[in-house]
């Protein structure tokens, strides 16, 4: 029950963090009190500069909270240098290509198509998360968790936006990017899952990071300068949103140490309707009929996987 509790509140902060890109790249009313945001267009070499950003902000953040956290972190990241320790630090570091991996392909998918539609093909991750995890660990799903899978996929679907730009030439690029950054990141979770039987979550988390910070760093040197940015509201996003990226990586990780990375993922896919949610509570999106349905179906979805959880065998 705590492993689950953990997962879903890590999938509040990553909402947290959608909604806040949401900010970045388009004007909106935010908690019906003051406006703000559109500060840069959502190009992909914006899109690469606010996740430099961010996990510019996020990496140091995560270092000055690791020794709290978990003491012995960086006796655990210098003991991965030993030959004996290899095989976990490779895992450790391809992760970190993942991630980054997984938010490239995300962000490019937003660029190209709307937000709610590249995040719900995103959140078709749980399907090859519990494929991955049958054919590498045995964790053969049953006929519950396909349910609950179905029916949270179904309800996330119905909180997509009705209304996209079929006819725009770049849709079917951008579906292809959406899609594959959810494969991106089910090959993260089970690579994780596999690292966490030797290796802390909090270490795991901040290598991660800095992975992906020195790769998000590497594309900058491709780029010949900035037009005029608005550098201040930038930076106080890229600070939150490394702290909401942070927040829930780290419990989200801990919580696939607890439940294991399928159940973990049938959680995180409710993400779609949590994000509606809280796009209706903070920048006032509406939600349609069929929105607050799809809404509905997820929470009793994931009612029931706590409800059945303790009897389900991971």
């Amino acid at each position: 029950m705590l492993g689950l509790f953990i997962v879903l509140l890590s999938s509040i902060f990553f909402c947290f963090q959608n909604v806040i890109v949401r900010i970045l790249f388009h004007e909106q009313m935010v908690l019906g009190v003051f406006q703000t945001g559109g500060f840069v267009t959502p190009s992909l070499q914006h899109s690469f500069l606010l996740m430099f950003m961010r996990m510019l902000l996020g990496v140091p953040l995560m270092a000055g909270l690791a020794s709290r956290l978990y003491p012995p972190i960086w006796q655990d990241i210098s003991n991965l240098l030993k030959v004996e320790n290899r095989r976990v630090c490779w895992q450790a570091l391809i992760c970190g290509l993942l991630m980054f991996l997984y938010l490239a392909l995300l962000y490019v998918s937003i660029g190209l198509i709307p937000t709610g539609i590249a995040l719900t093909l995103f959140f078709t991750y749980p399907v090859f998360t519990a494929l991955l995890s049958w054919r590498w660990f045995g964790d053969r799903p049953t006929l519950f968790r396909w349910v609950i899978m179905g029916l949270v996929l179904l309800g996330s679907f119905l909180t997509l936006p009705l209304t996209h730009s079929v006819g725009n030439h770049n849709y079917g690029m951008g579906m292809v990017t959406g899609l594959a950054s959810g494969v991106a990141y089910a090959f993260y979770t089970v690579v994780a899952q596999r690292s966490f039987e030797r290796l802390h979550p909090v270490p795991f988390t901040w290598i991660s990071f800095a992975t992906t910070l020195v790769l998000s760093g590497i594309t900058l040197l491709f780029w010949h300068g900035h037009e005029n940015l608005a550098w201040q509201p930038l930076w106080i996003g890229g600070f939150l949103s490394a702290f909401v990226t942070f927040t829930g990586h780290l419990l989200n990780n801990f919580g696939i140490r607890l439940i294991g990375a399928t159940t973990a993922s049938m959680i995180g896919a409710s993400n779609p309707a949590l994000t509606v949610v809280l796009a209706w509570f903070t920048i006032q999106e509406t939600l349609g009929a069929l929105q607050i349905f799809g809404v509905v179906l997820v929470t009793f979805s994931i009612a029931l996987l706590s409800r059945k959880g303790s009897s389900v065998k991971e």
